[in-house]
């Protein structure tokens, strides 16, 4: 076999490798947001991704992996949302942007919110290591910036981690309360001009809060 084409077959196994685990992650994600960790069984992830249940255990040994693996994700697109606190010196510009990437989150991933939610609720079993360690170190990093914010008199003067909290629930509230707000909205989802004020708001009140226009 020519090295071009063994090149071409070994990109061809990954395409596929690819597209079956992210298949068997979107199922594991509606599966896990529904039934927790334990209520949640691989049999089901299977038929909701319409694979063979062997087909699972092959790409994540155990069901523990996987969670884990839906966990850390979509933390790590949390995280990723934080990129403007490297991209602007502007803080009111900085706190739009991940307010705005969180609340969008939110919307595009509202099962991945949901699962880490049941994980927090339930006392962070399977994730202490991993916000102990990686989403404290970004936490903390953020913190330094707020407090530098703070002391060069470009906002005012509030506990950082209160209000990354307060950013944290509040963006997540679209995706573990949506529910609830369809309810309150006549039992519909909020529609793109809907969410797109509810954004605004959002931004709005937050940076008002802190002393930026």
């Amino acid at each position: 076999m020519s090295a071009v084409k063994s090149g071409q077959n070994g990109a061809h196994k990954a395409a596929i490798r690819q597209e079956n685990e992210e298949q068997i992650l979107a199922a594991a994600e509606l599966v896990f947001a529904d039934y927790g960790f334990k209520g949640a069984t691989t049999a089901r992830i299977a038929e909701i991704a319409k694979v063979p249940k062997a087909n699972v255990h092959y790409y994540f040994s155990t069901k523990e992996a996987l969670y884990r693996r839906i966990m850390e994700d979509i933390c790590d697109h949390w995280l990723e949302a934080a990129m403007t606190f490297e991209n602007s010196s502007d803080p009111a510009e900085i706190l739009r942007g991940y307010i705005e990437a969180k609340m969008d989150l939110s919307r595009a991933r509202p099962h991945g919110s949901r699962v880490w939610a049941h994980e927090i609720i339930r006392g962070a079993k399977f994730s202490s290591d991993y916000i102990s360690t990686t989403v404290k170190n970004w936490l903390d990093s953020r913190v330094v910036v707020i407090n530098r914010w703070i002391t060069e008199g470009k906002m005012d003067k509030v506990e950082p981690y209160s209000l990354m909290y307060m950013i944290f629930a509040t963006t997540q509230h679209y995706a573990d309360f949506a529910r609830q707000i369809e309810i309150f909205n006549n039992d519909h989802p909020l529609s793109d001009t809907q969410f797109a004020e509810a954004k605004e708001n959002v931004v709005r009140i937050i940076l008002k809060g802190v002393g930026l226009s």
